[in-house]
């Protein structure tokens, strides 16, 4: 009986991703010698198997087959297959497909600038970020940038971010310093002992104020005031320009934590800050008018506004469980008349702390308003004058405002505040 012939099946155990790049070699023939299977494809198709398969058949027709013994063997049809002839194997047709290759690394490629652009992005301007400061001699100095939550109706920052601005630098020259205990207000020495400095006096005169965007540099310095004071100035100008926007001048004394009375500067303290002491004044020209007890004594020219049931929220305190004083400021251009705003910005303003302010405060803001000032230019400014007191009577703080006319632009009309053209 002839024997049953034996046909080799490919071999399938490449994936699909591998063989697309780098196709799985054929399996060997039964003689040992590197040809290729029948099934195998290279690079000249299917015309190339179609005449393997021809000659095949025409091997199988020449060669007759023997189906008994005589001492002669029998040509089996796998014998016949395996000798067939097959396709030479070349470099070129075992190269991969490159149209694959070429977009798989056109994608890496892409993946990665994109990864490396988000970890290596930088803004066109970098300092709209990025908080610069600090020493030079015993003069600190730190850059703000103005971001647009800090701007009011006018498009320029409010007086309340730029005081804000005043107070973050002043604590990042006593941090910077090694001055900063346990509190904002207090140095090592001072914590040890439950002190801490409280703002008594303020004097902040503004030439001009900056706009979104804009970074401003703030300098700024402490020096010793009488026998149990400190005085801290400063003055900020615009980064690029050099010009001066404000200039800043303050007073202050220590308080006992728990007693919430005035203190000596002990000598341990005195030790601590006087090397940081500079002996240099913001504004020489102080303004040291006794301030009224009461806002303004009436008359003619003068018109009163009240506005009460103010409260402290709980954002409004500080470290110390009392109000910031930042926030005062605020609460005395509560009872201003809109009108100011509109037609004025703030000049200068001049601040007397008399008593701390606590998260149960109930408080009423009263400013009378003066309108027969003239400054030098001959333009008609207002000054006002101001009282934050306790609805009990206590006074907390009083103050005096002056205003002068907002700036024109070349129509000579003034320069749009509606929060709808921005």
């Amino acid at each position: 009986m002839g024997a049953v012939p034996v046909r080799p099946y490919p071999h399938m155990a490449a994936s699909v991703a591998s063989s697309a790049f780098f196709p799985a070699p054929a399996p060997a023939s039964k003689n040992g010698t590197g040809g290729s299977s029948k099934d195998s494809l290279d690079m000249r198709g299917v015309a190339g198997n179609a005449g393997v398969v021809r000659s095949s058949a025409r091997l199988r027709a020449a060669v007759p087959k023997v189906s008994g013994g005589g001492g002669k063997a029998a040509v089996t049809d796998g014998e016949d297959e395996a000798a067939r002839p097959s396709a030479p194997r070349t470099f070129y047709n075992q190269l991969p497909d490159w149209s694959v290759l070429l977009a798989a690394i056109t994608t890496i490629f892409l993946a990665a600038e994109r990864q490396w652009t988000l970890v290596d992005w930088k803004p066109k301007r970098p300092d709209m970020l990025i908080d610069t400061f600090g020493f030079s001699g015993q003069v600190f100095r730190q850059d703000f940038s103005i971001r647009s939550y800090e701007i009011g109706a006018d498009r320029t920052a409010s007086i309340e971010t730029l005081m804000n601005h005043l107070q973050e630098t002043a604590l990042n020259h006593a941090k910077s310093a090694g001055l900063l205990g346990d509190g904002f207000g207090s140095t090592p020495e001072m914590s040890k002992r439950n002190l801490f400095w409280v703002v008594s006096q303020m004097q902040v005169l503004v030439e001009q104020y900056p706009c979104w965007g804009d970074t401003v540099g703030i300098d700024t310095w402490v020096s010793g005031h009488g026998k149990n004071g400190l005085r801290r100035d400063w003055h900020l100008h615009d980064h690029n320009t050099g010009q001066t926007i404000l200039k800043a001048t303050s007073k202050w004394v220590m308080m006992h934590k728990h007693t919430r009375k005035l203190a000596r500067i002990p000598d341990e303290v005195r030790t601590e800050i006087a090397p940081y002491f500079s002996e240099r004044t913001a504004i020489t020209d102080e303004d040291s008018r006794k301030l009224p007890k009461l806002p303004g004594n009436g008359g003619p020219m003068a018109s009163k506004y009240v506005r009460t049931s103010l409260t402290p929220r709980w954002s409004d305190l500080d470290l110390n469980q009392h109000v910031n004083n930042v926030r005062y400021i605020g609460w005395i251009l509560e009872s201003a008349p809109i009108s100011i705003f509109e037609n004025h910005e703030l000049a200068s303003i001049v601040l007397d702390y008399k008593r701390e302010c606590g998260r149960d405060s109930v408080l009423q803001s009263h400013t009378t308003v003066f309108t027969d000032c003239v400054d030098g230019s001959g333009e008609t400014t207002l000054q006002c004058e101001h009282l934050l007191c306790l609805e009990s009577g206590h006074t907390i703080v009083k103050a005096r405002t002056m205003w002068r006319p907002k700036k024109t632009n070349a129509m000579g009309t003034l320069a749009p505040v509606s929060a709808g053209e921005f």
